[in-house]
């Protein structure tokens, strides 16, 4: 479920990077007040945190189900 969470935070953050990169918009700060605005950074430091954590799944190892189709 964090895996997911994170991902989708991720997610969020990269269409934010789209936005600033194509409009010279950024969304998380037009929404809630400027860069420098409390809830903003916020916002930054928890995508931030979920970008530190998607790293992690590039170095898991997850076992693949077998459906009874392929057996």
């Amino acid at each position: 479920m964090l895996d997911r969470i994170a991902l989708i935070l991720t997610v969020i953050g990269a269409l934010n990077w789209g936005a600033i990169g194509l409009f010279q918009v950024d969304l998380v700060a037009w929404i809630f007040g400027g860069q420098s605005a409390v809830v903003s950074r916020i916002i930054y430091t928890i995508v931030a945190l979920a970008g530190i954590w998607c790293i992690s799944l590039l170095f898991r190892h997850n076992e693949v189900l077998v459906s009874n189709e392929d057996k």
